[in-house]
Order: C-alpha cells, then sequence, then structure tokens
C-alpha cells in the first residue's frame, strides 16, 4: 500500500492509510520510530514499508495535500497554540513545530498533561489556569491528560517555594488524591457532557499499556480525557535501576542552573537533596507518559520551565528522538503584580465543600477594573469579540458598574462548579438583597451562613417572638430603640421582605423549611437565625 512522506519543520513524516508510522529528523537518513495514534510501538523501520526522503517528495506531498484534504474530509482542528497566544496565556513554548503539530490534520491528536501534586483536599485558583490550558486542547481535539502526583507529593516541588514543603502521611495523600481527582474529572467531564460536536477522539480502549510490569491504571477517564496518578509507576521503580536508566544522562551542572534550584540555594533554608531530585522526577514522569502513554506536550505555569525541559531533555537522550513539546503559561497575578487567588480568608479553592460556589462567584464579582478584561480573556471561553463588546462598553457614559465583573463571575463559576453552582451562587447573592423577590430556601441561606453572623435558638425561643426583641437578642441590632427607629425608616428585614409593623411576631410560616431565619438591618448588616 503506498505510503505518503511530509515535512513539517525539523522532521518527516510518513503515513499509511492515513496513519503516522515514523518520523525522522530532516538530517537522518533513517526513520527515528514506528508509530501508531502518537504511541511508540517500534524503533525499527516495517521490512513492508520503504522510506521517503523529504527531498524527493515534498513537492508533489504539497500539491497531494491540498487535493487529498478536500477528498478525505481531513478534520482541521483549530491551533491551540494561537488561541493560547491571543488570550495572553502563552508563556514560552520549547519549539516552535508545537505550532504545526497541534493543527496538522493528517497528524493524530495531541496527548497533552498537566500535573497536580495532592497537597491539599483541594485544589485552588493557582491551578486553575493548568485546568483551563487543559480544557483548551480539550475543545480543539486534542486529548487532555491531568497526572496526580501520587509519588512526587511526597517529595515536594520546590519550584516557587521558600522553605521545603511539610511531608503528608499517605492517608492524607490519598485523601487529597480523591479529591482532587473529583474536581478534575468533573470539570473537564463536563466538556464531553456538554458538546454537541463529535471531535473524533477515542476512549481509552485499555489501561493495559506496554508490557505487564508496566500497566498502569486509569484514575478516571472520558471521551476527551484521562487522569493518571504517577504512583502506579513509581512504585516498582528501584533506585539503582533508576540510576542506571536516568541517572547517567541528567547532568548535575544543568540542574542546578535550573532557576527553581538557584533561588532556593540561594535561600537561607538551602535545599536538600530530596527537593534536588525532583526536577527529575517530574522529567521521568514526561519521559514514562511519552513512551507508553503517547503523551507528547507537557503544560505547567512559567515556574515549571525547568522540571518541564527536564522531561523533554530525557526524552531526547534516552529514547533519541523528537517530538516532546513544554508549553508554559503565565502565572495568575494582579496588576500590581501580587497574586491573584488569594482572599482576606486565605486561598480561593476550587471545591464546594471547602469554599462555597457564592463566596467564589463574590471573588470574581469583586474584581478591580483594571483587570477584569485580561481575566476575561484567560479564565474564560468567551470569544475575543464578545471579550472586546465588554470593553468598549466599560467605556461608555450609563455603563452599569461591575457589570463585566457580573460576567465574569458567571462564566468562570460556571465551568469550575457547573450551572448547578452558579444558580446556587446567584440564589445566594439574591437573598443578600434585602427587598429581592427570589424565593429563599433553606439550602440557599445555608450557602451563605459562613459569610455573615449566625446563631441558634430554639424552636420555643423563635415562634411567637417579637421580631424587635429577635433583632437585639440576636445581636443584629444593639437595643430596642434602635430596632424601632430602622424599622420606621423601612431598613428591617425579616426573610428580605421589609417589615412595617412594630408588632410583627415570628409565624410559623416565617420560619424558612422550619430550619432558618434570616434577617436584615439596612443592606449589608445580616444574621441567620438556625432553628434548633
Amino acid at each position: 500500500m503506498a505510503a505518503t512522506s511530509v515535512m513539517s519543520a525539523s522532521r518527516n513524516f510518513l503515513y499509511n492509510n492515513n496513519k503516522v508510522l515514523f518520523f525522522s529528523s530532516l538530517n537522518s537518513k533513517k526513520p527515528t520510530f514506528l508509530l501508531h495514534n502518537n504511541s511508540l510501538l517500534s524503533r525499527k523501520t516495517p521490512k513492508n514499508l520503504t522510506f521517503f526522503s523529504s527531498t524527493r517528495c515534498i513537492h508533489s506531498t504539497q500539491q497531494s495535500l491540498e487535493t487529498k484534504n478536500l477528498d478525505m474530509g481531513l478534520v482541521h482542528r483549530p491551533n491551540v497554540v494561537e488561541i493560547l497566544e491571543q488570550r495572553g496565556l502563552l508563556e514560552s513554548i520549547t519549539s516552535e513545530n508545537l505550532r504545526s503539530a497541534c493543527s496538522y490534520p493528517k497528524l493524530s491528536p495531541l496527548k497533552v498533561y498537566c500535573g497536580f501534586d495532592p497537597t491539599a483536599e483541594s485544589l485552588h485558583l493557582g491551578n486553575l489556569l493548568g485546568i483551563i490550558v487543559l480544557s483548551w486542547f480539550q475543545r480543539c481535539g486534542h486529548r487532555a491528560v491531568a497526572v496526580i502526583g501520587g509519588a512526587t507529593g511526597r517529595i515536594g516541588d520546590p519550584s516557587g517555594k521558600n522553605i521545603e514543603r511539610p511531608e503528608l502521611d499517605i492517608e492524607t495523600l490519598e485523601k487529597n488524591t480523591e479529591g482532587i481527582v473529583k474536581i478534575i474529572s468533573t470539570i473537564l467531564g463536563r466538556w464531553d457532557q456538554n458538546r454537541n460536536l463529535n471531535v473524533g477522539l477515542e476512549r481509552p480502549q485499555s489501561s493495559n499499556v506496554g508490557s505487564e510490569e508496566n500497566r498502569i491504571s486509569y484514575v478516571g477517564s472520558g471521551d476527551s480525557f484521562i487522569i493518571l496518578n504517577n504512583f502506579d509507576w513509581w512504585k516498582d521503580i528501584r533506585l539503582l535501576d533508576f540510576l542506571i536508566k536516568v541517572g547517567r544522562y541528567a547532568r548535575v551542572g544543568t540542574m542546578m542552573s535550573k532557576e527553581s534550584v538557584k533561588k532556593r540555594l540561594e535561600s537561607e533554608q538551602g535545599l536538600s537533596y530530596t527537593e534536588f531530585t525532583y526536577q527529575l522526577l517530574q522529567g521521568y514522569d514526561f519521559l514514562y507518559m511519552f513512551e507508553n502513554e503517547g503523551v507528547n506536550v507537557q503544560i505547567g505555569g512559567s515556574d515549571q520551565w525547568g522540571n518541564i525541559t527536564a522531561g523533554t531533555e530525557l526524552i531526547r537522550k534516552i529514547l533519541q528522538v523528537e517530538g516532546a513539546y513544554g508549553l508554559t503559561f503565565p502565572l495568575l497575578l494582579k496588576s500590581d503584580g501580587t497574586k491573584f487567588g488569594k482572599s482576606e480568608d486565605g486561598a480561593i479553592w476550587l471545591s464546594p465543600s471547602v469554599l462555597s460556589p457564592y463566596k467564589f462567584y463574590q471573588y470574581f464579582f469583586s474584581v478591580p477594573d483594571v483587570d477584569v478584561v485580561r481575566f476575561l480573556k484567560i479564565l474564560t471561553f468567551l470569544s475575543l469579540e464578545e471579550i472586546k463588546e465588554l470593553e468598549e462598553e466599560m467605556k461608555k457614559p450609563g455603563y452599569v458598574p461591575n457589570s463585566a465583573q457580573r460576567r465574569l463571575a458567571e462564566e468562570v463559576t460556571r465551568f469550575v462548579h457547573g450551572e448547578e453552582g452558579l444558580l446556587e451562587a446567584l440564589k445566594a447573592t439574591e437573598a443578600l438583597k434585602p427587598g429581592a423577590e427570589t424565593k429563599l430556601d433553606w439550602k440557599t441561606i445555608e450557602g451563605i451562613a459562613e459569610d455573615v453572623p449566625s446563631c441558634s435558638l430554639t424552636y420555643d425561643q423563635v415562634l411567637n417572638a417579637s421580631l424587635i426583641d429577635l433583632s437585639v437578642s440576636t445581636g443584629l441590632l444593639e437595643s430596642k430603640s434602635s430596632a424601632r427607629r430602622l424599622l420606621k425608616q423601612g431598613g428591617l428585614y425579616l426573610n428580605n421582605s421589609r417589615v412595617d409593623s412594630e408588632g410583627k411576631l415570628i409565624e410559623a410560616g416565617d420560619i424558612v423549611d422550619g430550619k432558618v431565619l434570616l434577617l436584615s438591618a439596612g443592606k449589608k448588616n445580616k444574621m441567620v437565625v438556625r432553628i434548633s
């Protein structure tokens, strides 16, 4: 059967039945390795195939591709690298060849991985960019791979850290891993559930990839993503075997020159040997997955550049092949250079069990005007045209303040917490507006309870109690006189409804779902009363 050779940047590709069979560098007369669906099968040329040099067939190839692309109905994937660049999500790439590899229609979709160490039970806003970039690859027809650092999490990445991470016990690591897997699978899985267009990605046939001893399990998977745990392959690796296979190829001088290492070596804390080896461990992760899972791109924040290039170098030296790429995106910073992702109460967590969708939504709703357009570009999937329209609206007279922030908050909350989480956040937001017509329920009020003062009273203490007396006994107001004065001014609310009668008593129907009351003094002062 005829095979087609194509030159792309520094590589020759051989195709058979529209599958990439192998490629070599332009200065090599022999093919480098055999591929099937981007998975390494062999480094030998099959006997029944002939290698065509790119110099002999490049002109005929260009002509044939122009016609075959039309005749064969090839899928032209959007160039995800260009999309990331346009949106401010591209810091560096290890090779310009990645631009052509990610969109060339005859190449199989890329497998792109991002690592997440289980240092906490939930990911936080600093991790969100990694998930967003994975999702951009996902939406452009590639395969997203999230790798949980069940092994590397025991070591701790020194990148961006002033001191060594505390050691976590196995039980904590497993609990953290479970929480992170749930977050990632929920967010990335939503794309599989909601998309209407089948981009032709194959669900993994089996987790049994490679030899018997190298088989690993998929922690989670969908049509366009998989989740792996690097402990699955690290648990059986012996130190001497690792040093022989990998250690001899790692140059200490190169490892010392990495920015994350240099900063820690210059610090008072210094750097332990354990942390020093982290870049080699992460580099081997890339090597392992490149060889056994067909993963050919690693992404990470700009502080991960040293760890990522450690992996591409190991692949080049040990396997003696090209085709492994790295891509970094900028860290999430505000316009003043401070980290975006911290609030007065600490990190902005992605898990709804740690931070309510309401509070998550409110964080983005309060973003300064100077940052909102940039965050719309990097944190949402809105088109650049629509973002430009929002930016222009902000400059017009009569612009309603925080309209752009509201759109940002809605889009990011929907991506992280889904439509249900967004609805919960919007209902809770309305619950904090006295006079709002939104019907309150127990769950909505509980959703804001951690963000406003609360108290507990017995049913008998509440039923038939005077609203004036209750406003004072719960601590909402200082005195009965101030409560009466506020009521006359129209500023005293029960469950968001204005109370006009000084003699108002609490009835059974006022107790929301028989469990709570929401008292409001003006627009800002609230009190959640739990009924025991």
